[in-house]
């Protein structure tokens, strides 16, 4: 062989084995689904959303380890929207330029409005190139209402639906006599103040509102003044949708000004508040929610011991371990990790999660599911095994509340593509 043959084969093996490489590497791409997390990881919101990120990798390990999506692992990434909408659109056009496909978001509904919007007008100006929104906790209920979209899936249950379980569970008791709503000045905040008043008023006409309060999101540090004006109303009982920062400073504020109304919150299990509350809170705050660790049968307790053992922190998202294995089960059942034959996989689907059956309604795209109402109470290893935030104090189960009571009708009328 000549010199110059020598060299040609020589060329021709290494053009070879780059290709075959950059071959591999395009296949293991192609078998790896990547979740944007857009979210807040910085600001005052930050530990919220780091759990959150956290507890989507600790469930997409456990889905890539026992090959719940077939092939295919799942990767979620998380990116800084500083809990702004204006940050989330930018990290958006990031994360498409990227490649990503699939994105997931929860903390705040002013940026999930604002995300849906995007991804909606994206996915029609780029066909084949198509976003599936994965919400997690945006709750809006006009998000699966007259906002609805193909291409949004919300797995937590909408603020009526967690409204619609609260007042029931309320109605019964008649201690409660006066109530003061406070919450958060955004859409959300809105949307709760809205429903208390209204499914109060319908189960328990004779109890008296005598507050209703928003105030800005993530600006209050000191929230005593809101506290003295509860006080001075005379309310038994406080409702508010706050979460993350606003609650662990409302309750803090509570505690210190020694109020002694009892609390019905959405968000009382979110990263800070259980140690605003400690034993302060204890039988007088109480949450709703679409899980607790402290469960009827503690359903998911090998989630909640890895999560504490891996980051030392408490895992209390159910709705993530809801959406890594629907999405799964979809990729499998579509044979494809194509967002729009996923979006179709989706509807309709029922899967087996951490707090039971869940029905991804296709109507609206709003996930079916049970509820659940806990009461603040003292480690007893009995009802309440799991503790927050090492505070010797967990969520003790009041009452489970099946997936139709808490059901509600919507407004959708969904376009489909094709």
């Amino acid at each position: 062989m000549t010199n110059s043959s020598r060299a040609l084969v020589g060329r021709t093996t290494v053009f070879a084995a780059v290709f075959s490489s950059c071959l591999g590497m395009g296949t293991a791409a192609a078998d790896t689904v990547k979740i944007a997390f857009i979210d807040p990881l910085s600001g005052p919101f930050a530990p919220v959303g780091q759990n959150q990120l956290k507890s989507f990798q600790l469930i997409a390990d456990m889905a890539n380890k026992g090959k719940w999506a077939g092939d295919k692992q799942i990767e979620v990434v998380g990116f800084d929207n500083k809990g702004s909408p204006q940050e989330s659109l930018t990290q958006l056009k990031s994360v498409i330029d990227q490649g990503y496909r699939y994105i997931t978001q929860g903390n705040g509904s002013g940026v999930g409005l604002a995300l849906l919007d995007a991804v909606n007008k994206h996915n029609e100006r780029n066909p084949g190139k198509e976003l599936v929104y994965l919400n997690y906790a945006a709750v809006d209920p006009d998000m699966t209402n007259s906002k609805c979209s193909f291409w949004h899936f919300r797995f937590d249950a909408n603020s009526d639906m967690k409204m619609e379980a609260l007042t029931s569970f309320m109605a019964p008791n008649p201690a409660i006599k006066k109530v003061y709503i406070i919450g958060q000045n955004y859409a959300f905040g809105h949307a709760v103040a809205r429903a208390a008043r209204e499914y109060l008023t319908r189960k328990r006409p004779d109890i008296r509102i005598v507050g209703d309060d928003l105030h800005p999101i993530a600006q209050v540090k000191d929230f005593s003044p809101y506290i003295a004006k509860i006080k001075a109303s005379g309310a038994d009982t406080v409702i508010t949708g706050n979460w993350g920062a606003d609650l662990a400073l409302l309750i803090r504020a509570a505690k210190d000004a020694d109020l002694k109304a009892n609390f019905y919150t959405y968000y009382g299990i979110t990263t800070g508040v259980p140690t605003a509350m400690g034993a302060a809170g204890a039988e007088r705050t109480k949450i709703v929610g679409n899980w607790m660790a402290n469960n009827e049968t503690f359903a998911g307790k090998e989630i909640v011991t890895a999560f504490k053992a891996k980051y030392n922190d408490d895992y209390y998202a159910a709705q993530t371990h809801s959406i890594i294995t629907m999405l799964s089960q979809a990729i499998k059942t579509a044979g494809s990790a194509d967002p729009v034959k996923v979006a179709f996989a989706m509807e309709d689907l029922k899967v087996q999660s951490i707090n039971g059956e869940v029905w991804m309604q296709k109507k609206d795209h709003q996930l079916q599911q049970a509820l659940y109402i806990g009461t603040w109470s003292k480690v007893n290893g009995k009802d309440v095994r799991f503790d927050q935030e090492n505070t010797g104090y967990g969520w003790k189960l009041d009452k489970k509340i099946d997936a139709y009571v808490a059901g509600q009708p919507t407004s959708c009328q969904m376009k489909r593509p094709g």
